[in-house]
């Protein structure tokens, strides 16, 4: 069965929105940049990555591993908690599915806030729910929107925008739809029944109506926060 990305086709579109948006030559930090994914949509500012690299796509072989990660590329190699750059040094920081994967993700936010000018802009997402994926290296399954609405602003972040990224209902479309997937390859013998579920699934919700779930649960929250001026 075709498996759609729903979460991933919702959030590259934000990110898009969000990163074109950006006055042009505005200097931008992307923490947790991985592969460099989103430089693409940075091309009018002045971009700088960052990682701690790793991660090489294999992992401890647990959960979902991407089997090859190249961060070859990235221009600091650091922990993302301790960045070599002066104070008030970006307009922007990006950080998109990165706060799963630090032991204490709350520390970022001191050394964002260290980093934004007055005014500055943090561009954020994270999972709400997720499947463990680079292991070792995952730490959170994910974060709701009480989290940021209690952590941002104890840290000077003032959340302009706090959104969810689908529902419970798309976020479990999303899982019928790998559910054949999954159970093949964990050597399930009853894995073409799992892909008929699936299907029988993907109808259903392609059909229902009636109201959103996101007090449930969603794939994730999309956040803007700004720096507090001085």
């Amino acid at each position: 069965m075709f498996y759609k990305n729903i979460n991933d086709d919702n959030r590259q579109a934000w990110l898009k929105e969000k990163l074109l948006a950006l006055p042009v030559g505005s200097r931008i930090l992307d923490a947790g940049a991985g592969e460099l994914r989103n430089r693409s949509l940075c091309g009018h500012l002045s971009y700088v990555s960052q990682d701690f690299c790793r991660y090489t796509g294999i992992g401890d072989g647990k959960g979902l591993q991407t089997g090859q990660w190249d961060t070859s590329h990235i221009d600091l190699v650091c922990d993302i908690i301790s960045i070599p750059e002066p104070d008030v040094s970006f307009d922007a920081i990006l950080c998109s599915e990165v706060l799963e994967h630090i032991p204490e993700p709350t520390k970022v936010f001191d050394e964002f806030a260290r980093l934004l000018k007055p005014g500055g802009k943090l561009i954020l997402t994270a999972p709400f729910a997720s499947l463990v994926h680079f292991a070792p290296y995952h730490y959170c399954s994910g974060f709701s929107r009480y989290w940021y609405e209690y952590h941002l602003p104890a840290h000077g972040l003032i959340i302009e925008e706090l959104s969810p990224n689908g529902d419970w209902f798309k976020y479990l479309h999303q899982e019928l739809m790998r559910l054949g997937g999954i159970a093949r390859s964990c050597g399930d013998w009853s894995w073409p029944l799992a892909y008929v579920f699936g299907l029988l699934g993907d109808l259903y919700f392609k059909v229902r109506g009636g109201k959103s779930a996101k007090d449930l649960a969603c794939f994730g929250w999309h956040c803007v926060a700004v720096k507090k001026e001085e």
